[in-house]
């Protein structure tokens, strides 16, 4: 498809769905109350926040059976039936005849009116493709050009926060830029991966079109470590340049590929990261790879439980070091440790937290993974103290880190380097 062939228009912010069949999303009539959650969206899930919002709002609705099924893909029509009703916008265009849309298919009403509001457009042939998986890319062009966002900044040096940039059509990078700009973009698992070619599904949709609501003023900001906030960056002052809030800073951990820590580890558990990648503002480096941030892994409690590493100071590769407000998403993934659990094979290639040492050695017997080699920050005699704390026990669910997918970073406030 072409620049040309496919043209967004206006704003979505209806209902997800309109499938026809006994396993179509809930959409007419409506149900007397608005179900706000899910048995498949589960406590973790990225897009959880997003999902129930609207859903309170009884801006999407779930399937007959209580499920979302957020990782199904959005087909055009089905796209099309979720901008039939956002915005009470006038036509803008006279009506089309796709020849592949008949008058008595279930989505006919909703793709014409999305065409006549300028909101999607067919291709060559006069098809529409109804039941095609829309690209994320089409969606968020859709929401931008909408919405009439124009890029404020360089479209070049925004676009410089996707590591994949150079997979956005040509047709969409100047409507892909204005999105970044206004935070209409939401990237799960890897912030910096726009994917834009990759099939949207309906949680991708669904956090679309709730930062479409944010982005217009018609819905309150959520926090989430995966929204792209993108911004112009300001140019550099003097001698200091600016990594603005939001910027995503990719890191590694040579020293292990897993770190597990305990739910009940006595502190947080210190960790030196790398930085993988250099920090690009405008066309200068802010942060070099192969700078260190230093922090530690703290437990989080409450609706999501995990590990989450919180970083304390930036160490630049000159020895400069510069305090930073940044940390990764939650980590909530568990490794079961049990009676008769191969203790090598636990602990190889991993970094452990004093609780998870001696819940490992209480567990299996092995006292010998009691050693500084295996220990992050904290001494042989703590792990051994902490073990009575798990003697008895079966089984321990341990958090499991993998440092090199888990903990990349995003900035939660403006940093001011020098150069």
């Amino acid at each position: 498809m072409t620049a040309n062939r496919w043209q967004s228009g206006t704003a979505t912010l209806i209902a997800l769905g309109m499938i026809a069949g006994a396993a179509a999303p809930i959409v007419a009539p409506a149900p007397a109350f608005a179900q706000a959650s899910f048995y498949d969206v589960q406590s973790n899930h990225w897009a959880k926040g997003f999902i129930e919002a609207l859903a309170a709002r009884d801006i999407i609705k779930g399937f007959p059976d209580g499920s979302f099924r957020p990782n199904e893909p959005v087909t055009r029509a089905q796209f099309a039936a979720m901008v039939r009703n956002a915005f009470n916008k006038p036509a803008s265009r006279n009506p089309v005849r796709f020849a592949d849309v008949p008058s008595n298919y279930w989505a006919y009403t909703a793709i014409e009116d999305a065409y006549q509001k300028g909101f999607m457009s067919g291709y060559p042939g006069n098809v529409f493709n109804p039941n095609q998986n829309i690209p994320r890319v089409q969606v968020l062009v859709a929401l931008s050009n909408g919405l009439n966002y124009t890029p404020a900044g360089s479209t070049a040096n925004v676009l410089q926060v996707y590591s994949d940039a150079s997979s956005i059509p040509d047709y969409a990078r100047n409507s892909i830029a204005a999105a970044t700009e206004n935070q209409i973009v939401v990237n799960y698992p890897n912030v910096r991966l726009l994917n834009p070619n990759q099939s949207a599904t309906r949680a991708d949709v669904a956090a679309f079109i709730y930062q479409a609501l944010v982005s217009a003023g018609e819905a309150t900001a959520l926090s989430s470590p995966y929204i792209v906030a993108g911004v112009t960056p300001p140019p550099p002052i003097g001698n200091r340049i600016t990594v603005r809030a939001g910027t995503f800073i990719p890191v590694k951990y040579d020293k292990a590929e897993k770190i597990l820590v305990a739910p009940n580890e006595p502190k947080p558990v210190p960790v030196t990261l790398t930085v993988a990648e250099n920090i690009v503002v405008g066309s200068a480096v802010a942060i070099p790879a192969g700078s260190e941030i230093v922090g530690e892994l703290k437990l989080v409690q409450g609706a999501q439980k995990g590990a989450q590493f919180v970083a304390r100071e930036l160490v630049l590769p000159n020895g400069t070091r510069v305090p930073i407000n940044a940390n990764s998403a939650v980590i909530t993934k568990t490794e079961t440790i049990t009676k008769g659990i191969n203790a090598g094979k636990v602990l190889k290639n991993a970094a452990l937290g004093a609780a998870a040492a001696a819940a490992i050695a209480a567990i299996t017997g092995d006292r010998a993974i009691a050693t500084e080699e295996v220990l992050l920050g904290a001494g042989i005699g703590t792990v051994l103290t902490l073990i009575g704390v798990f003697q008895g026990r079966d089984r321990v669910d341990l958090i499991s880190v993998n440092p090199n997918t888990d903990l990349d970073l995003t900035l939660r406030s403006d940093l001011v380097l020098s150069r």
